[in-house]
């Protein structure tokens, strides 16, 4: 019977390993254009941003720029290239920080977001765009991280779930074959 219960457990376990996938990790962004908290006389006719893996593409993938008066100077659609993802911006206005917001669709299929800002040193003559901005992309109080999916601890119940199962059915078909 112990015999039965071991077989049982390493099946059980040989199943659990077989049926696993490897982790899909979200995409990390390694670098900005212009530079995370960049001071310059000038804005940027573009923001650019660069990930570690390729970005799915999709309408899930945003970039806003909130001026300092909360107004919005992106303009335009996101485009990408791979692991690159720029959106074109409007010539800024008042002097202040700006904070880029972004939302992109990461390589394993899962949401990615964050901000980081800039700082224009000079003001220019530019106008922000219409209520609305970038497409109604993420503002500049999205969050630094984001993910979606399903929570590990949900993969470690179901896992306990089987085994117990298993080793339910395991016990049962013993009992009835003993002589």
């Amino acid at each position: 019977m112990l015999r039965k219960i071991l077989v049982t457990v390493a099946l059980a376990a040989l199943a659990m390993l077989g049926l696993a996938t490897p982790a899909l990790a979200h995409d990390v962004l390694l670098s900005t254009d212009p530079v995370k908290d960049a001071s310059m006389e000038t804005g940027p006719a573009k923001i650019t941003l660069t990930f570690n893996a390729p970005v799915q593409g999709g309408d899930l993938n945003q970039i806003a720029v909130t001026g300092p008066n909360g107004t919005q100077w992106a303009e335009g659609s996101v485009s990408i290239d791979g692991n690159m993802v720029s959106a074109p911006v409007r010539p800024l206005g008042p002097a202040g920080v700006y904070t880029v917001g972004y939302r992109i669709l990461s390589a394993d299929g899962h949401p990615v977001q964050g901000q980081y800002t800039f700082t224009l040193t000079k003001a220019g003559n530019g106008t922000p765009a219409a209520a609305g901005g970038a497409a109604g992309g993420p503002t500049g109080a999205a969050s630094s991280s984001g993910s979606g999916g399903v929570p590990v601890w949900v993969w470690v119940v179901g896992a306990v779930v089987l085994l117990a199962i298993g080793l339910t059915v395991a016990l049962r078909m013993g009992r009835g074959r003993t002589p």
